[in-house]
């Protein structure tokens, strides 16, 4: 995704006093994983100036902030003089309106690489997830960075980062001197909510018979050094973001303690199908798939550029676990705990997918109704 300079810009790189390091412009810089980006650039001296984008001011006082929506053609202007642009603005929430979360994250990167073609900008990081290479049983493990990408849209919002990818191809050849780089992480979790973390939060874990799956995560803070490490272009292309190696199921099973509900495929997938049909559940039957094949990654060109996670799987996974100590969620929705334990007590099966509990709540709301 990068121009074919790359030796050129390697040796201007080198030769540029750190003091006089570039301006870097963060989207979404007022929450979540942009914060911490922010906060984390302000701090560094190898960065001139930080320039923070979002709809609502930050607690970054050092950055310099700018509230618009990035959908706004308006941000050309406040992306002028910056180097490098990290568009972390996107709308992964699992109770989002699909539709409106499509239109929000497909509008705003379109809007943010014309921008910054428009500005001057010569390179743009975009930051999806390892679930775009797809959750197959013939993967590679580790899958290699440069894999194809074999995911569908039938999980959430992987068909919005799909989109993403594609527009960051086509911006090089649009826009000839903007550079784009992507990182993709594995299982996020520090302060995150998806439906990989949700599958935690379970009475059991949900293993589908005959499945292979593999686990790999990382951690926020790991994710935040590595894209530090691509705005400071000490790393560029298609980067995969994660712990070093991978968990098999019956670790995390022993690691975690929760038991397993090994189900048929027929029947897992046709449950998840019907519920998220129904409205029942925000996780779509996709979903299903990325705990059930492996999808694990290579983290080589971060390693080759002197990148090293600070965090293990195991560590990882002990974190996420005390994180969701106490919530409830079957098949994807998080009950009260009024709900789960009446869900519990009609059994196993019913109590892993939610189906009574779910259902008991919908006949209610339509008598109110």
């Amino acid at each position: 995704m990068s121009s074919p300079d790359r030796q050129v810009r390697a040796a201007r790189n080198r030769s540029t006093p750190a003091a006089r390091g570039p301006v870097v412009a963060v989207t979404g810089a007022a929450s979540g994983i942009g914060a911490l980006l922010t906060r984390r650039l302000a701090a560094s001296e190898e960065i001139k100036q930080v320039v923070a984008i979002d709809e609502r001011r930050g607690e970054v006082t050092e950055a310099q902030w700018h509230i618009l929506d990035v959908r706004d053609p308006a941000i050309a202007e406040k992306l002028r003089g910056a180097d490098v642009v990290v568009h972390l603005a996107l709308d992964l929430d699992l109770e989002s309106d699909p539709a409106a979360r499509t239109a929000y994250n497909v509008r705003g990167t379109q809007t943010v690489l014309t921008a910054a073609a428009a500005a001057g900008v010569h390179r743009v990081v975009l930051c999806t997830s390892a679930m775009v290479y797809g959750a197959l049983s013939d993967n590679d493990v580790p899958l290699s960075e440069d894999a194809e990408l074999r995911a569908t849209a039938e999980a959430t919002g992987v068909g919005d980062l799909l989109e993403i990818e594609r527009l960051g191809r086509r911006a090089p050849r649009a826009h000839p001197g903007l550079n784009v780089t992507v990182v993709r992480p594995a299982v996020l979790v520090g302060g995150t909510d998806t439906a990989l973390t949700r599958y935690f939060e379970s009475p059991r874990l949900l293993v589908v018979a005959k499945s292979r799956p593999t686990w790999q995560f990382c951690h926020v803070d790991d994710l935040v050094s590595a894209l530090e490490y691509a705005a400071l272009e000490k790393v560029e292309g298609e980067l995969a973001v994660g712990c070093d190696g991978w968990l098999e199921q019956e670790e995390v099973e022993e690691l975690s303690g929760i038991r397993r509900m090994e189900l048929p495929s027929a029947v897992a997938l046709g449950a998840a199908a019907r519920l998220h049909r129904i409205g029942l559940t925000p996780s779509p039957a996709g979903d299903l798939a990325y705990t059930m094949y492996p999808w694990v990654v290579s983290v080589s060109r971060l390693h080759e550029a002197g990148w090293r996670p600070r965090w293990t799987n195991e560590e990882v996974l002990t974190e996420l676990l005390e994180e969701v100590a106490g919530r409830h969620t079957v098949a994807g929705r998080r009950l009260g705990r009024k709900d789960a334990t009446a869900a519990g007590a009609a059994g196993a099966t019913v109590a892993l997918l939610g189906t009574a509990a779910l259902v008991r709540r919908a006949r209610k709301a339509r008598r109110r109704i």
